[in-house]
């Protein structure tokens, strides 16, 4: 099949017809018709199918072997039917052009008066091997028809989806666990099948009001285990449930390749990801997805602000190794709210004079937003031997104890 600008187009019809497609060039791809007259009848009549599937002007040619209908759907147009065994006579007309040979062999021809198909396939084979080559004998069995080799179809890529229509609209998360865990173990057997693992799922829930409930599952590390994929599902499912009844679910993978580890021998072996990750799951479930995780620091001057990130894969820390602390600085949460009366301080269990005070450090930040705040803040030793952090909050008047050094 050949089309001048619709390559696309040519392989999407000639993928309905046989899954043994090749798309030779840009315009042009070929298919394997074994078979399709069981279903169309004689060779015109699947010509004149896939030109009624196409729906736009194609040349069509069908013939013995794939080269032999390449350069005829290339070089005639409408259906050309190549009898077997008269290929050089069908294909003498066409220019040799069509062989694209390489410049230096098409001079040559040129030289020698050789036009087309015919001319090529007139001269002598020993003196073509001897002045052309290996690819001017190649080129001599093309314009003769001759041609031994196999398709070369393409592969689509692999899809790890699944869908499923439901026969009623489901409402209760333990049916739709049933349906889930039979997708799941389609999803899983294809990827074992390629030697994949999945790094993500996609769960498309549609509902019974024309609405979608989507929900995405990022995984720490490759995995390929339907049954934590079902647990994990479940559990999101139940902090976020559809707003509606389900007719219809989609799920996908994915895919990645799967991790690889090398425990050594003298160190010991972490929790499996697949466990690991479960167990996070039923926490974040009593706890909320936002009070669990690892801190991270906020760019901000804020003392104390952070957030809580998603676990992930273990990163080692690049920077410099810090030397020895002098100091450490134990955090009070929440600050310890303090009575500061000239020289003494007093807060729940803290209570003393300021014997030696550094400061006051003035920080303030978010001034643009309604979370803006202001602070004074002083380091402190009492008369009880305790050194610590206070500061007076300039929005309120107030003072507070933020922690103790060690």
């Amino acid at each position: 099949m050949h089309a001048s600008g619709a390559g696309a187009r040519l392989l999407a019809c000639a993928q309905d017809f046989s899954p043994q497609v090749e798309p030779t060039d840009a315009d042009t791809v070929i298919l394997d018709i074994d078979g399709l007259g069981n279903l169309f009848g004689t060779v015109h009549e699947i010509a004149h199918a896939i030109a009624r599937r196409a729906g736009f002007p194609v040349n069509i040619a069908i013939a013995s072997n794939p080269d032999a209908a390449f350069h005829a759907a290339r070089g005639f147009t409408g259906i050309s039917i190549l009898p077997q065994g008269d290929e050089a006579k069908f294909l003498a007309s066409l220019p040799l052009t069509l062989l694209s040979p390489a410049e230096e062999i098409e001079e040559t021809l040129a030289r020698w008066g050789i036009r087309t198909f015919r001319d090529l396939d007139a001269l002598p084979d020993l003196g073509v091997a001897a002045r052309l080559g290996e690819e001017g004998v190649r080129l001599q069995k093309l314009a003769c028809g001759e041609s031994s080799r196999r398709l070369r179809p393409v592969e689509a890529p692999p899809r790890f989806e699944e869908t499923m229509e439901l026969e009623y609209p489901v409402d209760l998360l333990e049916p739709l666990m049933f349906v889930l865990g039979r997708l799941l173990g389609d999803v899983c057997a294809r990827l074992e099948e390629r030697a994949l693992a999945a790094i993500e799922l996609r769960l498309c829930l549609q509902l019974e009001n024309a609405g979608e409930h989507a929900r995405a599952i990022r995984l720490p590390v490759p995995m390929r285990s339907s049954r934590v994929f079902l647990k994990l599902l479940e559990l999101d499912l139940e902090k976020h449930p559809p707003a509606a009844p389900i007719v219809r679910v989609t799920l996908a993978a994915e895919p990645a390749k799967p991790r690889v580890t090398q425990n050594g021998l003298f160190i010991p072996l972490a929790p499996e990801p697949e466990k690991l990750e479960l167990t996070l799951a039923r926490i974040a479930a009593v706890v909320g997805e936002g009070n669990m995780g690892s801190p991270e620091l906020l760019d901000t001057h804020l003392p104390g602000a952070f957030r809580m990130r998603s676990f992930g894969t273990s990163r080692q820390w690049a920077g410099k190794s810090a030397g020895p602390a002098t100091l450490a600085f134990r955090v009070f949460r929440q600050p310890l709210a303090a009575k500061v009366q000239g020289s003494f301080v007093s807060a729940p269990g803290v209570r003393g004079k300021i014997v030696r005070q550094a400061g006051p450090w003035r920080t303030s930040g978010d001034w643009w937003t309604l979370s803006a705040w202001a602070r004074d803040e002083w380091d402190v030793e009492l008369s009880d031997g305790g050194l610590y952090r206070i500061y007076c909050d300039a929005n309120t008047g107030r003072w507070f104890i933020e922690g103790s050094y060690d």
